[in-house]
């Protein structure tokens, strides 16, 4: 374990079950493993000369990829003989690691994360996000700071703000956005950029935080004649051609909706939208999302409409089934609602014109609907009913 100022709730809640369900003693003390100089003090290895580094390794311990490897969490990690199984899917040194990823991706603190993270690919998603951000925080409302990359701090009117950072010269390749609650049950939202790439690099790293849930955003194309600009499409199904995950998660492995993720987001459209019973599948579809890793993949139509029409898909994107899958092999309850901004297939491009018109009328309410699954998930449904079985393993790590 490491990083208890960060981690001491969710340690006390595991081996408080622990203790409840086993009746056993639980002895919390300091371990024979020598923690990486690098994750102690981040920047003591910054300015070493590569000739150096091997001197460095004969007083100080540095990282070794053997002790954050994910064997664990993708159920290939077996004892040794009379070797202890481990208490939870990371160790102490690939959460550092992590730690330390969120914090170069984001610019942002870990310690701002919180609980309930909306995944994006879009920046205009971000920056309505930040308007409804500053607006919650001005009036008071049950939000109690708002923290931008650089570690930028607003706090509501009357309360003084602890010490702020300040904004980075270049924004980083992941930057995120925390509306901050007690215990970490706000709302963190990250424009991860188009690709599976990012999707799965950012969500190794913010998994190590165990969220709640994370649910994406983002756009995508629509592949039904009914389907219209600005519909939705709530995925049911993931259709894996982002070959991102392949050698962690192997193509046979079922990525399974999660029921009450799949009921929230539902459930908001309605209360967002005001549609109702069947008014809602005009607006709506739900089924399968296929998630490629080519960006021109509708140049490719001749070979595409046939295993995309065997598929049974309903729309084509580049991350929500790599969100969906890392979600699964990491035990983070997830869910995607995506909206049609294009149907190539059809002859129905992206346009400059009409994406700029599509972005004004959707995009907002497109994030309410967000924030709405968030809410029922957190007041509604609650955290512990929101971890599902399903994803546990047959010989689960007894930390969630």
């Amino acid at each position: 374990m490491t990083r208890p100022a960060l981690f001491g709730e969710y340690y006390r809640r595991q081996i408080g079950l622990l203790i409840e369900h086993h009746q056993v003693p639980v002895i919390v003390g300091v371990s024979d493993r020598r923690m990486p100089l690098p994750f102690v003090i981040e920047d003591a290895t910054e300015d070493i000369r590569h000739d150096r580094i091997a001197a460095l390794e004969a007083v100080f311990a540095l990282p070794d990829m053997r002790f954050i490897a994910d064997a664990i969490a993708n159920g290939t990690w077996r004892p040794g003989p009379g070797e202890a199984k481990p208490l939870a899917l990371f160790t102490a040194e690939r959460v550092d690691y992590s730690l330390q990823r969120v914090h170069h991706y984001t610019a942002t603190s870990p310690e701002y994360v919180q609980r309930f993270i909306l995944l994006t690919n879009y920046q205009r998603y971000v920056e309505h996000f930040i308007d409804y951000a500053r607006e919650q925080i001005q009036r008071g409302s049950e939000y109690d700071s708002f923290v931008e990359p650089g570690d930028v701090i607003t706090t509501p009117p009357g309360v003084p703000p602890p010490p702020s950072g300040h904004p980075p010269r270049h924004l980083p390749q992941m930057p995120a956005y925390h509306l901050t609650r007690p215990g970490r049950n706000g709302i963190t939202m990250v424009n991860i950029g188009i690709g599976p790439s990012n999707a799965r690099t950012i969500t190794d790293h913010l998994a190590v935080l165990r969220p709640h849930c994370w649910l994406m955003l983002g756009h995508c194309a629509g592949l039904r004649r009914s389907q219209r600009l600005g519909d939705y499409v709530l995925a049911h199904g993931y259709a894996r051609e982002d070959h991102v995950l392949d050698q962690d998660l192997p193509l046979f492995v079922t990525v399974p909706p999660i029921a009450e993720v799949q009921v929230a987001l539902e459930q908001a459209v309605v209360n967002v939208t005001g549609l109702h019973g069947p008014d809602i599948k005009t607006r709506m579809r739900t089924g399968t999302v296929a998630t490629t890793d080519n960006r021109n993949w509708e140049l490719r139509y001749d070979e595409l409409f046939e295993r995309l029409n065997q598929q049974r898909a309903i729309a084509v994107d580049m991350e929500s089934a790599t969100i969906a899958a890392n979600g699964f092999r990491l035990r983070v309850p997830y869910g995607t609602l995506l909206c049609v901004s294009d149907k190539p297939l059809h002859g129905e491009i992206k346009l400059r014109g009409m994406a700029n018109q599509f972005y004004r009328e959707r995009i907002n309410q497109h994030l309410q609907i967000g924030l709405e699954a968030i809410r029922i998930l957190r007041d509604e449904v609650g955290p512990d009913h929101l971890h599902s079985r399903k994803l546990r393993s047959f010989d689960e790590p007894a930390f969630r």
